[in-house]
């Protein structure tokens, strides 16, 4: 295995962990912001905000604007 891949792996219960913290404490925002909103339908548009930031990130990774990060 190589070291880049063997370094995320060790790191990816951190990763995902903090993903889920992006999301968790967003949508405590949203209930606070909005305390009558239907917490499946916010899940659903952030869940659709945050793939698209992924979409665009992975798009950028293709054109290799991380090639030199």
């Amino acid at each position: 295995m190589d070291a880049i891949k063997q370094d995320l792996i060790s790191r990816k219960s951190e990763i995902q962990t903090e993903l889920e913290m992006i999301f968790k404490t967003n949508m405590k925002i949203t209930n606070w912001d909005v305390p009558e909103a239907d917490d499946k339908e916010a899940a659903n548009i952030l869940l659709d905000m945050m793939q698209e930031k992924l979409d665009a990130i992975k798009a950028d990774v293709e054109a290799g604007n991380y090639d030199n990060y």
